[in-house]
């Protein structure tokens, strides 16, 4: 089943897509800054989803883990 049809798992891929998107740019901030319009604006938008709401995605994640590991 794709993740598009599966709630839980599009929750995954997007609070995956929020945490490396803050991580890459954590270690290269020119790579996302660049590209603050667009289509790969939306990675850009990822990461400061990333940082400003760091302990709300901590979290989602730590919320979502427990639940692919004892409710899927």
């Amino acid at each position: 089943m794709s993740a598009l049809f599966n709630f839980q798992s599009l929750l995954t891929v997007v609070l995956l897509l929020i945490c490396t998107c803050a991580y890459v740019r954590a270690l290269a901030p020119r790579m996302l800054d660049k590209n603050k319009e667009g289509l790969l604006g939306i990675f850009w938008k990822c990461a400061r989803i990333g940082e400003r709401k760091s302990p709300y995605v901590a979290l989602s994640c730590i919320a979502m883990a427990v639940s692919i590991l004892f409710w899927s």
